[in-house]
């Protein structure tokens, strides 16, 4: 029952890799406005709704992928064709 473990890792690395890369690219992404900002304050309005934009865009990958990693920690589909095998 190595799948089981196996699984289990790689739904924790989606989870813990995906979180990682999301908390970075929103990082890099907000001191880039703030800095355009500084820069020209007119464009702030403008700006701050792309901004907000892209935020969604971003959280909205980092929830797909944590949905895809429990729906095989949960529903895992590899334990089916595991019962087939012959022994």
């Amino acid at each position: 029952m190595e799948v089981i473990s196996f699984v289990a890792l790689a739904a924790g690395l989606i989870i813990g890799l995906g979180a990682f890369g999301a908390c970075v690219g929103i990082g890099i992404m907000g001191s880039k406005y703030l800095e355009s900002a500084a820069r020209q304050p007119e464009l702030m309005g403008e700006l701050q709704t792309k901004m907000f934009l892209l935020v969604g865009l971003i959280d909205a990958s980092f929830i797909i992928g944590t949905g895809v990693a429990l729906w095989f920690a949960t529903a895992n589909p590899f334990l089916a064709q595991l019962a087939n095998l012959p022994k």
